[in-house]
């Protein structure tokens, strides 16, 4: 039969063809630009959200230094009163002692929390750093697939073009009868419609034909089709 010779040949425009297609889909939809956005946005939101945690850590951190100075400044007082000799009565006295200890336990506790705060501070500069940079490398990556799926798209025109061209010049040296054939199985068979057969395998189903078989189709004459997946076989 007429260009049987050309088949596999076809075969191989069509599967190119059809993931030119497939590919020309994608960057159509933008699906990698929409990827890549919320990749830029997801990262923005993290980022968003330690620069928040940030400022709450030092808005808490400058309460508690207030709080720390004003009793720093209360105990110095209290201590000042209780040696100047200002107050004389031992109940007095001994309140003020008892005022000073609590001064000095709640200064302890306000300390251990402002020690918390900036431990927490620096935990969040550091990963606010890798934040920023991973903002910056989402960005530049958006940027970039933005730029490339334009070229990439042009490029695959391009390509559809010149391919469709090579392929009508392929099937035009192939009898009709032998090319709807091809066209059927390609239909049920997700697009393989020849194989080569190499070494007894066809490399459609990847199913070893029989000795038998093998027999059978180099006697047979005209379409030879594995016994298989019936996809059209071609020696190689």
């Amino acid at each position: 039969m007429k260009g049987m010779d050309r088949l596999l040949e076809l075969q191989g425009l069509d599967t190119s063809l059809d993931h030119l297609q497939a590919r020309k889909k994608i960057l159509e939809a933008g699906e990698e630009v929409k990827e890549a956005t919320a990749r830029f946005e997801e990262a923005e939101r993290e980022l968003g959200d330690l620069r928040l945690a940030l400022d709450a850590v030092g808005r808490e951190q400058r309460r508690l230094e207030l709080e720390l100075d004003s009793m720093t400044q209360k105990a110095e007082a209290e201590n000042k009163r209780m040696y100047d000799g200002s107050v004389t009565n031992p109940k007095e006295l001994e309140a003020l002692q008892a005022e000073i200890r609590n001064l000095k336990e709640r200064k302890s506790r306000v300390e251990d929390d402002l020690l918390e705060q900036m431990e927490q501070r620096e935990d969040l500069d550091g990963r606010i750093t890798g934040a920023e940079k991973s903002v910056e490398d989402a960005r530049g990556a958006l940027e970039s697939v933005g730029g490339a799926s334009a070229k990439a798209l042009s490029e695959i025109e391009e390509q559809l073009s010149n391919q469709t061209v090579e392929r009508s010049v392929v099937a035009g040296e192939i009898d009709e009868e032998l090319l709807e054939l091809y066209g059927d199985i390609r239909r049920q068979k997700r697009g393989l419609g020849a194989a080569a057969l190499v070494d007894g395998v066809c490399q459609g189903c990847h199913e070893k034909l029989s000795a038998l078989e093998m027999d059978k189709l180099k006697k047979t004459e005209g379409v030879k089709r594995c016994e298989y997946c019936r996809r059209i076989l071609i020696f190689a």
